[in-house]
């Protein structure tokens, strides 16, 4: 069990992977004043040297030095990482650590956790904060990046409620909202409503990218465009790792997406303008509707 007041301090903080998020929470940590030091663990030396040089860590260590000097770390990583990273930890992992994490999917990784770290999966608490943007690495970084966003807990059964508490804390001191679901809702919600619309976004550029025309294309494309397509231009290692984590929920909203565009099909090909009109204005109204939760 932590020994840290969630209240006032969290001590040395470790972020393992300085990119975007990873380096957005060093700013905010450090802002905030929430903090003796930040370690920062990656493997790109110019990453992390950017990192250095705004603010966001106070100095680069490797991760076996990290986890000897460590109150909480943080992973920040790509989810097909996260066995690795818990493999170099398990054995220097001290009671009074406690891991979180800033994973997009969060079955795979408490699975991990689980096999890897065995009775001291309990010094884990999932996290997911649902904050980001089209860039990625530390030069994208933010100090607010966090503020007014939710940060999805998935506590563990064997999570303690002291450290499921700390680790709350420790998110809402950077300005998040935290929410707490299990972790098959998360990966059944996020499929949904952020895996999804990235699978699109790369879809359509790949679409159009890949057309014999693709230069007459891009060199007329709007705002719309622009928009529909400003995530395909997140970190692309990131996104497979996290389609092939949430395989099985990804699929089937994939499979609900491909019935509707189908749909859309045949009411285009039968002339069917009423359809469609019905159906975009189902749409519509839903998508009107979020902008005033």
């Amino acid at each position: 069990m932590a020994i840290i007041n969630p209240s006032s301090n969290y001590g040395t903080v470790t972020i393992v992977g300085v990119g975007l998020i990873g380096a957005s929470l060093g700013l905010a940590l450090i802002k905030a004043g929430v903090v003796n030091k930040v370690l920062g663990v990656g493997r790109s030396a110019q990453n992390l040297d950017q990192a250095l040089k705004m603010g966001a860590i106070d100095a680069v260590v490797d991760l076996v030095e990290a986890t000897n000097q460590s109150d909480v770390i943080v992973l920040c990583v790509p989810v097909a990482q996260m066995r690795t990273a818990f493999e170099v930890i398990e054995p220097h992992l001290e009671p009074r650590t406690i891991l979180t994490d800033a994973s997009s999917t969060k079955g795979d990784v408490i699975l991990a956790a689980k096999e890897v770290l065995g009775k001291k999966a309990c010094q884990f608490v999932p996290a997911h904060p649902i904050a980001g943007g089209a860039q990625h690495g530390a030069s994208a970084a933010k100090a607010d990046l966090f503020v007014g966003k939710q940060t999805i807990l998935c506590p563990l059964q064997e999570n303690s409620p002291q450290d499921t508490d700390l680790i709350e804390g420790f998110w809402q001191s950077v300005g998040s909202v935290v929410k707490k679901i299990s972790c098959v809702q998360h990966d059944a919600i996020y499929a949904a409503v952020s895996h999804l619309p990235h699978i699109l976004s790369y879809a359509l550029m790949a679409s159009v990218v890949n057309s014999e025309d693709a230069d007459q294309k891009l060199s007329h494309v709007g705002a719309g465009f622009k928009d529909f397509t400003r995530i395909a231009a997140s970190s692309p290692e990131m996104w497979r790792d996290i389609c092939l984590g949430n395989r099985a929920a990804v699929l089937k909203e994939l499979d609900q997406y491909l019935l509707i565009v189908n749909h859309m099909r045949k009411l285009i090909a039968d002339n069917d303008g009423a359809g469609l009109e019905k159906l975009f204005n189902k749409a519509s109204k839903a998508r009107q509707d979020l902008d005033v939760l």
